[in-house]
């Protein structure tokens, strides 16, 4: 009797065990499409939020630009009207002599470069001039 006891113990087992396998490849084969739907909606919500999200990013960066460059006009109109009006104010004043001055004055900005002011019988500046390197005095 113990050895059908052991026999009946063991097959039962076996049912078991013959059982959960087919119902985990029932599940396998039922759960597996399921979830491959369901992992394909998640990935296009996620590919969605993300373009979502490139697209307000390209639209705060074309505001910025354009915020940008109404800027930059406005100072250039702001530029110009300074012209205007300094042009406006020297209107008549400017003589050569004042001319002269303006440029000798523009040339404390070219830090340190090296300018010679030549007036000419035109009384105009030489703006450029090429530095020759000095010649060998010939022997005779």
């Amino acid at each position: 009797m113990k050895m059908s006891q052991n026999s009946t113990i063991g097959a039962k087992g076996v049912i078991v065990l013959v059982l959960l396998a087919i119902g985990a490849i029932l599940v396998l084969m039922f759960g597996l499409p399921v979830y491959n739907v369901w992992r394909a909606e998640m990935n296009g919500r996620a590919e969605l939020m993300q373009a979502e999200q490139t697209r307000k990013i390209k639209i705060e960066e074309a505001k910025a630009n354009l915020e940008a460059e109404k800027l930059n006009a406005q100072a250039e109109i702001e530029r110009a009207k300074g012209a205007a009006e300094a042009i406006r104010i020297e209107n008549g004043s400017l003589t050569p002599t004042y001319i002269q001055y303006l440029w000798v004055r523009q040339q404390g900005n070219l830090n340190d470069k090296t300018v010679i002011y030549i007036p000419t019988e035109t009384n105009l500046p030489i703006l450029e001039a090429g530095r020759t390197p000095a010649s060998p005095k010939p022997s005779h």
